[in-house]
Protein backbone atom coordinates (compact mmCIF):
# COMPACT_ATOMS: atom_id res chain seq x y z
CA UNK A 1 0.00 0.00 0.00
CA UNK A 2 1.12 3.47 -0.83
CA UNK A 3 2.84 5.65 2.37
CA UNK A 4 -0.04 8.44 3.59
CA UNK A 5 -0.08 11.84 1.95
CA UNK A 6 -1.12 15.17 2.77
CA UNK A 7 -4.62 14.29 1.52
CA UNK A 8 -4.50 11.02 3.20
CA UNK A 9 -3.72 13.02 6.94
CA UNK A 10 -6.86 15.59 6.11
CA UNK A 11 -9.04 13.12 5.10
CA UNK A 12 -11.96 10.94 7.42
CA UNK A 13 -15.12 13.10 5.42
CA UNK A 14 -17.39 10.71 3.56
CA UNK A 15 -17.51 12.19 0.34
CA UNK A 16 -19.61 9.67 -0.97
CA UNK A 17 -22.01 6.81 0.52
CA UNK A 18 -23.49 3.65 -1.32
CA UNK A 19 -26.40 2.52 1.48
CA UNK A 20 -27.80 -1.17 0.35
CA UNK A 21 -27.97 -0.45 -2.98
CA UNK A 22 -29.76 -3.52 -5.02
CA UNK A 23 -29.88 -3.24 -8.74
CA UNK A 24 -31.77 -5.96 -11.48
CA UNK A 25 -32.18 -6.36 -14.53
CA UNK A 26 -35.04 -8.99 -15.41
CA UNK A 27 -34.27 -11.63 -13.31
CA UNK A 28 -30.57 -10.78 -13.11
CA UNK A 29 -29.58 -9.25 -9.84
CA UNK A 30 -26.62 -7.22 -10.99
CA UNK A 31 -26.08 -6.16 -7.23
CA UNK A 32 -27.54 -7.25 -3.79
CA UNK A 33 -28.37 -4.46 -1.15
CA UNK A 34 -24.21 -3.53 -1.16
CA UNK A 35 -23.04 -0.77 1.40
CA UNK A 36 -19.61 1.26 1.47
CA UNK A 37 -18.67 4.71 1.85
CA UNK A 38 -15.99 6.52 -0.19
CA UNK A 39 -13.79 8.96 2.11
CA UNK A 40 -12.39 12.36 0.67
CA UNK A 41 -8.65 12.22 -0.54
CA UNK A 42 -8.38 8.50 -0.75
CA UNK A 43 -8.30 6.17 -3.23
CA UNK A 44 -10.74 3.11 -3.21
CA UNK A 45 -10.44 0.48 -5.16
CA UNK A 46 -14.07 -1.50 -5.92
CA UNK A 47 -12.04 -5.25 -7.39
CA UNK A 48 -13.93 -8.57 -7.69
CA UNK A 49 -14.40 -11.70 -10.60
CA UNK A 50 -16.05 -11.00 -13.96
CA UNK A 51 -19.42 -10.53 -13.40
CA UNK A 52 -18.99 -9.68 -9.70
CA UNK A 53 -21.18 -6.14 -10.74
CA UNK A 54 -18.30 -3.79 -10.43
CA UNK A 55 -19.32 -1.84 -13.32
CA UNK A 56 -22.39 -1.64 -12.81
CA UNK A 57 -21.92 -0.20 -9.45
CA UNK A 58 -19.48 2.91 -11.18
CA UNK A 59 -22.97 3.03 -13.19
CA UNK A 60 -25.02 3.47 -10.37
CA UNK A 61 -23.17 6.30 -9.01
CA UNK A 62 -22.90 8.56 -11.47
CA UNK A 63 -26.24 7.87 -12.83
CA UNK A 64 -26.05 5.43 -16.08
CA UNK A 65 -28.46 2.91 -14.32
CA UNK A 66 -30.90 4.14 -11.59
CA UNK A 67 -31.15 1.17 -8.94
CA UNK A 68 -34.40 0.03 -7.88
CA UNK A 69 -33.31 0.04 -3.77
CA UNK A 70 -31.03 1.88 -1.67
CA UNK A 71 -29.67 5.52 -1.70
CA UNK A 72 -26.72 7.48 -2.39
CA UNK A 73 -25.28 10.19 -0.30
CA UNK A 74 -23.03 12.50 -2.14
CA UNK A 75 -21.24 15.72 -0.12
CA UNK A 76 -24.36 15.27 2.29
CA UNK A 77 -27.21 15.42 -0.33
CA UNK A 78 -29.19 12.25 -0.28
CA UNK A 79 -30.69 10.73 -3.44
CA UNK A 80 -32.23 7.62 -4.37
CA UNK A 81 -31.31 7.82 -8.01
CA UNK A 82 -28.27 10.08 -9.21
CA UNK A 83 -28.74 11.59 -12.42
CA UNK A 84 -26.02 11.69 -14.58
CA UNK A 85 -26.15 15.53 -15.24
CA UNK A 86 -26.45 16.12 -11.72
CA UNK A 87 -23.30 13.89 -11.31
CA UNK A 88 -21.63 15.66 -13.60
CA UNK A 89 -22.40 19.57 -12.44
CA UNK A 90 -21.94 17.64 -8.58
CA UNK A 91 -18.36 16.75 -9.23
CA UNK A 92 -18.14 13.41 -10.59
CA UNK A 93 -16.12 12.22 -13.63
CA UNK A 94 -15.24 8.77 -14.89
CA UNK A 95 -13.31 7.06 -17.84
CA UNK A 96 -14.54 3.72 -19.45
CA UNK A 97 -13.51 0.17 -19.71
CA UNK A 98 -13.97 0.94 -23.17
CA UNK A 99 -12.23 3.61 -24.51
CA UNK A 100 -14.86 6.67 -25.40
CA UNK A 101 -13.14 9.10 -27.00
CA UNK A 102 -14.00 10.77 -30.31
CA UNK A 103 -11.99 9.25 -32.37
CA UNK A 104 -11.51 11.81 -35.10
CA UNK A 105 -11.00 14.16 -33.19
CA UNK A 106 -7.56 15.21 -31.64
CA UNK A 107 -6.39 14.69 -27.99
CA UNK A 108 -6.44 18.42 -27.09
CA UNK A 109 -10.06 18.52 -28.83
CA UNK A 110 -11.16 15.35 -26.83
CA UNK A 111 -9.65 17.02 -23.67
CA UNK A 112 -11.48 19.99 -24.03
CA UNK A 113 -14.66 18.59 -24.56
CA UNK A 114 -14.07 17.85 -20.92
CA UNK A 115 -14.54 21.39 -20.58
CA UNK A 116 -18.34 21.84 -21.59
CA UNK A 117 -19.61 21.97 -18.26
CA UNK A 118 -17.13 24.69 -16.77
CA UNK A 119 -18.19 27.05 -19.89
CA UNK A 120 -20.65 30.03 -19.29
CA UNK A 121 -21.29 31.63 -22.47
CA UNK A 122 -23.98 30.03 -24.20
CA UNK A 123 -24.14 28.11 -27.63
CA UNK A 124 -24.03 30.90 -30.25
CA UNK A 125 -21.25 33.24 -28.50
CA UNK A 126 -19.36 29.94 -28.39
CA UNK A 127 -20.13 29.43 -32.30
CA UNK A 128 -18.84 33.06 -32.83
CA UNK A 129 -15.98 33.10 -30.77
CA UNK A 130 -15.67 36.38 -30.21
CA UNK A 131 -15.52 38.80 -26.84
CA UNK A 132 -16.63 37.14 -23.83
CA UNK A 133 -16.74 33.70 -25.73
CA UNK A 134 -12.69 34.23 -27.10
CA UNK A 135 -11.75 35.34 -23.72
CA UNK A 136 -13.61 32.12 -22.01
CA UNK A 137 -12.33 29.95 -24.87
CA UNK A 138 -8.58 31.12 -24.19
CA UNK A 139 -9.27 30.44 -20.23
CA UNK A 140 -10.13 26.85 -20.49
CA UNK A 141 -7.58 26.30 -23.41
CA UNK A 142 -4.69 27.56 -21.36
CA UNK A 143 -5.96 24.52 -18.55
CA UNK A 144 -6.10 22.25 -21.34
CA UNK A 145 -2.84 22.90 -22.34
CA UNK A 146 -1.56 22.80 -18.40
CA UNK A 147 -2.98 18.97 -18.05
CA UNK A 148 -1.87 18.09 -21.43
CA UNK A 149 2.18 18.86 -19.56
CA UNK A 150 0.79 17.09 -17.17
CA UNK A 151 -0.14 13.88 -18.19
CA UNK A 152 3.33 14.24 -20.70
CA UNK A 153 1.27 13.87 -23.81
CA UNK A 154 2.33 17.41 -25.32
CA UNK A 155 4.17 15.10 -28.42
CA UNK A 156 0.78 13.95 -29.17
CA UNK A 157 -1.61 16.98 -28.49
CA UNK A 158 -2.82 17.88 -32.40
CA UNK A 159 -2.93 13.97 -33.65
CA UNK A 160 -6.05 12.24 -34.33
CA UNK A 161 -6.88 9.66 -31.58
CA UNK A 162 -7.57 7.05 -33.61
CA UNK A 163 -4.16 7.13 -34.72
CA UNK A 164 -2.77 6.53 -31.17
CA UNK A 165 -1.65 3.74 -29.13
CA UNK A 166 -4.25 2.07 -26.79
CA UNK A 167 -2.17 3.08 -23.99
CA UNK A 168 -1.84 6.90 -24.99
CA UNK A 169 -5.94 6.69 -25.56
CA UNK A 170 -6.18 5.71 -22.14
CA UNK A 171 -4.38 8.95 -20.99
CA UNK A 172 -6.04 11.39 -22.93
CA UNK A 173 -9.61 9.65 -21.99
CA UNK A 174 -8.07 10.33 -18.46
CA UNK A 175 -7.17 14.01 -19.27
CA UNK A 176 -10.32 14.56 -20.72
CA UNK A 177 -12.15 13.31 -16.88
CA UNK A 178 -9.77 15.72 -15.35
CA UNK A 179 -10.83 18.78 -17.03
CA UNK A 180 -14.29 18.62 -15.90
CA UNK A 181 -12.19 19.12 -12.12
CA UNK A 182 -14.04 16.73 -10.58
CA UNK A 183 -13.80 15.63 -6.62
CA UNK A 184 -14.73 12.12 -7.12
CA UNK A 185 -12.66 10.64 -10.34
CA UNK A 186 -14.20 6.92 -10.96
CA UNK A 187 -12.07 5.13 -12.94
CA UNK A 188 -13.10 1.67 -14.57
CA UNK A 189 -10.30 -0.48 -15.87
CA UNK A 190 -7.61 2.08 -16.42
CA UNK A 191 -4.98 -0.14 -16.94
CA UNK A 192 -7.04 -2.65 -18.69
CA UNK A 193 -4.94 -4.05 -22.11
CA UNK A 194 -1.71 -2.03 -20.99
CA UNK A 195 2.04 -3.60 -21.30
CA UNK A 196 4.14 -3.18 -18.09
CA UNK A 197 5.90 0.38 -19.33
CA UNK A 198 2.04 1.62 -19.71
CA UNK A 199 0.32 0.47 -16.40
CA UNK A 200 3.78 1.77 -14.45
CA UNK A 201 2.81 5.25 -16.23
CA UNK A 202 -0.80 4.82 -15.40
CA UNK A 203 0.28 4.01 -12.09
CA UNK A 204 2.56 7.21 -11.53
CA UNK A 205 -0.58 9.19 -13.02
CA UNK A 206 -3.09 8.58 -10.52
CA UNK A 207 -1.09 8.91 -7.65
CA UNK A 208 0.05 12.35 -8.46
CA UNK A 209 -3.64 13.42 -9.58
CA UNK A 210 -4.67 12.09 -6.02
CA UNK A 211 -1.03 13.65 -4.38
CA UNK A 212 -1.51 16.84 -6.23
CA UNK A 213 -5.08 18.08 -6.84
CA UNK A 214 -6.44 16.36 -3.79
CA UNK A 215 -8.78 14.33 -6.03
CA UNK A 216 -11.00 11.45 -4.45
CA UNK A 217 -10.62 8.25 -6.53
CA UNK A 218 -12.57 5.10 -7.36
CA UNK A 219 -10.94 2.83 -9.34
CA UNK A 220 -12.15 -0.96 -10.97
CA UNK A 221 -8.42 -2.49 -11.65
CA UNK A 222 -7.78 -6.18 -12.02
CA UNK A 223 -4.20 -5.93 -11.74
CA UNK A 224 -3.89 -7.38 -7.72
CA UNK A 225 -0.46 -5.49 -7.66
CA UNK A 226 -1.24 -2.34 -8.63
CA UNK A 227 -4.47 -2.88 -6.00
CA UNK A 228 -2.56 -3.16 -3.34
CA UNK A 229 0.05 -0.26 -4.07
CA UNK A 230 -2.09 2.15 -5.15
CA UNK A 231 -5.65 2.10 -2.74
CA UNK A 232 -6.14 3.23 1.09
CA UNK A 233 -9.37 0.93 1.21
CA UNK A 234 -10.73 -1.94 -1.13
CA UNK A 235 -14.08 -3.12 -1.50
CA UNK A 236 -14.74 -6.54 -2.59
CA UNK A 237 -17.63 -7.74 -4.82
CA UNK A 238 -18.51 -11.24 -5.65
CA UNK A 239 -21.58 -12.10 -8.00
CA UNK A 240 -23.47 -8.75 -6.87
CA UNK A 241 -22.68 -9.70 -3.24
CA UNK A 242 -20.10 -7.76 -0.93
CA UNK A 243 -17.85 -10.04 0.41
CA UNK A 244 -15.23 -8.11 2.17
CA UNK A 245 -13.97 -4.19 2.85
CA UNK A 246 -10.79 -2.81 4.73
CA UNK A 247 -7.52 -2.17 3.92
CA UNK A 248 -5.43 -4.12 1.23
CA UNK A 249 -3.76 -6.08 3.78
CA UNK A 250 -7.09 -6.95 5.16
CA UNK A 251 -8.63 -8.08 2.39
CA UNK A 252 -5.81 -10.00 0.48
CA UNK A 253 -6.00 -11.82 3.48
CA UNK A 254 -9.89 -12.80 3.70
CA UNK A 255 -10.97 -16.56 3.24
CA UNK A 256 -13.68 -15.15 1.44
CA UNK A 257 -11.83 -13.31 -1.21
CA UNK A 258 -9.48 -15.75 -1.80
CA UNK A 259 -11.99 -18.40 -2.70
CA UNK A 260 -13.88 -15.93 -5.17
CA UNK A 261 -10.88 -15.54 -7.01
CA UNK A 262 -10.14 -18.99 -6.56
CA UNK A 263 -13.43 -19.81 -8.25
CA UNK A 264 -14.96 -21.75 -5.03
CA UNK A 265 -18.46 -22.19 -5.08
CA UNK A 266 -20.10 -20.47 -2.28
Amino acid sequence: MRAPSASDIAAGEVLLSVENVSLSFGGVRAIRDVSFDIKKGEVRAIIGPNGAGKTSMLNVINGFYQPQQGRITFKGQTRSQMQPHAAARGGIARTFQNVALFKGMSALDNIMAGRTLKMKRGFLWQILRVGPALNEEIEHRHRVEEIIDFLEIQAIRKVPVARLPYGLQKRVELGRALAMEPELLLLDEPMAGMNLEEKEDMSRFIIDVNDHFGTTIALIEHDMGVVMDLSDRVVVLDHGVKIADGTPDEVKSNQDVIDAYLGVAH
